[in-house]
């Protein structure tokens, strides 16, 4: 039976090419100069400092163009609240998605059983496996999911005939 996965995976290499080269813009930016602003990767999580809240939107900014330039989507930033640190210094953390949280999971599964297409979708781990008997109906699904979840950046893969 032809089947296709659904994931959210983003490309690990290219986010850390991204942090790399804006935390070297950073080091260089005259803006930047004797300030504590600062990038760096650890795992899934991007970790920025800044003296200012108002600083942690520059470095922000910064990576979101790295990133951009990179073709890593920015929906994949789960951006959380900046924390102080001691003094006037901030940091802020940055979740990178990785997999589909279950919540999306059964929203997926209940959006294709609803839409009367003769496919069936899975939840496996991380990811939604559908499959059908024809490979138009597969089609018809994947336009739907892109069509109706666009806050995320789904992506489909392992497509099998």
């Amino acid at each position: 039976m032809p089947s296709f996965d659904t994931v959210c995976e983003a490309d690990f290499v290219e986010v850390k090419s991204a942090v790399d080269n804006a935390a070297k813009e950073i080091g260089t930016r005259f803006d930047f100069k004797g300030t504590s602003a600062a990038v760096e990767l650890k795992d899934k999580e991007i970790t920025m400092y800044g003296d200012a809240e108002f600083q942690l939107t520059q470095v922000e900014d910064l990576l979101r163009g790295k990133l951009t330039k990179r073709n890593v989507d920015v929906r994949f930033l789960d951006i959380g609240k900046p924390q102080k640190i001691g003094g006037d210094k901030v940091k802020q953390v940055i979740k990178v998605r990785n997999g589909i949280e279950s919540e999306l999971a059964k929203k997926l599964q209940k959006l294709i059983k609803d839409s009367k297409l003769k496919v069936q979708a899975a939840i496996q781990e991380e990811k939604v496996r559908i499959t059908g008997a024809k490979r138009d109906d597969l089609q018809a699904a994947m336009a739907l999911i892109r069509k109706d979840i666009a806050d995320m950046p789904l992506s489909f893969n392992n497509f099998r005939d």
